[in-house]
């Protein structure tokens, strides 16, 4: 496979994470996948953030985020944020110490 068309797959396999997350699964909280998998929403965000700034292009947190969610941040907060249960709370405290 040549390099171009590895990009191209890795980037349409973004592209449908990121709309399983956000249209598919807006049920899955990010605390919920902070504790399963080590990241969330907000982590992809911050890498897409990264990559813009690896790239030369100024992108802030607040831009990063309404690019991955598709709408701004408190947007999506109020449409689709849950309060996390003390059992999540209590975990994602244990599981991120540091």
């Amino acid at each position: 496979m040549d390099k171009q068309t590895q990009i191209e797959l890795e980037a349409a396999a973004f592209r449908r994470l990121q709309q399983h997350l956000m249209e598919d699964r807006q049920d899955v909280q990010n605390i919920d996948m902070m504790n399963l998998t080590g990241f969330c929403r907000n982590c992809l965000s911050r890498w897409y953030q990264e990559a813009a700034n690896a790239r030369g292009i100024e992108m802030d947190k607040d831009a990063a985020r309404e690019a991955f969610y598709g709408m701004p941040f408190a947007q999506w907060k109020a449409k689709y944020q849950t309060d996390a249960s003390e059992d999540a709370k209590a975990a994602f405290k244990d599981s991120h110490k540091e």
